[in-house]
């Protein structure tokens, strides 16, 4: 599932060949995403420069002189930037062709992303405007999870995963923070120290940028018309290292699951 620094580097990938160009057309081979996309959608786009490309959580805003399109990968979504003449594989099923030549091609095997359509401000947007602190921003501190984790039993890696609190921390990118931290996953968020609040709040935006610089290295791949988007591949500490010897201190790292997902942590690293 593309996570924030995936977005993060589809964003940067794409945002040289997009930006002040203009939308010749949008065209929508299969209208039944995640939210059906509007047959309107099209020609409100159509004709209009690309003023801005944003993210918010796990969305891009392409803002237009008149109105802004919301974009989200979804489970399994891709873009590609690639000649418009260029044939449509199996579920590429938005182009939105550019002025240049090139079109950006969605392509979403499960049909969770979503593109929709606003006139109003985007960050007004009802999937938008109750959205949490980004975990990249200055807010996004120890004090901020000491102040949301008060009194709370659930556990921490649950609550790092609720976007109500923050957004786009992910799961990889969770059970990596608190290894980092050395945090153990089912301790309860409420009795955890403002120090190692900190100490996690630090090691979240260190990983989030550390993959978002990795992505960096293979926007190339985003003009590759045969392949995906070249997403990152980094060295994680525990995330799908269930039984190998910790990075550390050598112990077998430990896989269980909470609330449907894996985890995984270090027994002698995390406390």
């Amino acid at each position: 599932m593309p996570e924030l620094p995936e977005v993060e580097t589809a964003r940067r990938g794409i945002a040289p060949s997009v930006l002040g160009r203009r939308l010749e057309r949008i065209l929508v081979r299969e209208p039944r995403l995640r939210w059906p996309v509007s047959a309107a959608l099209p020609q409100l786009a159509a004709g209009q420069q690309i003023c801005d490309l944003r993210r918010r959580a796990k969305y891009l805003i392409f803002d237009l002189e008149r109105g802004s399109l919301l974009l989200h990968l979804g489970m399994s979504g891709t873009l590609r930037l690639l000649p418009h003449d260029i044939a449509p594989v199996a579920h590429d099923h938005v182009d939105i062709v550019l002025d240049s030549g090139l079109c950006l091609r969605f392509n979403d095997p499960r049909r969770f992303g979503s593109l929709l359509w606003t006139a109003e401000d985007p960050l007004t947007h009802t999937l938008l405007r109750q959205l949490a602190p980004e975990p990249l921003d200055e807010v996004f501190d120890g004090a901020y999870l000491t102040r949301v984790a008060k009194g709370r039993r659930v556990a921490i890696k649950q609550l790092l995963m609720n976007s109500r609190l923050v957004v786009g921390v992910g799961n990889i990118y969770a059970s990596e923070a608190l290894f980092r931290a050395g945090i153990r996953p089912l301790r309860a968020a409420g009795r955890i120290t403002h120090a190692q609040f900190d100490a996690l709040a630090a090691a979240i935006k260190e990983v989030l940028h550390e993959a978002i610089r990795a992505g960096g290295t293979t926007l190339r791949d985003f003009f590759d018309p045969e392949g995906l988007p070249g997403y990152f591949k980094q060295a994680l500490y525990v995330y799908g290292r269930g039984g190998e010897p910790c990075r550390i201190c050598k112990k077998p790292i430990r896989q269980i699951v909470q609330s449907g997902r894996s985890t995984y942590f270090c027994p002698g690293c995390q406390h």
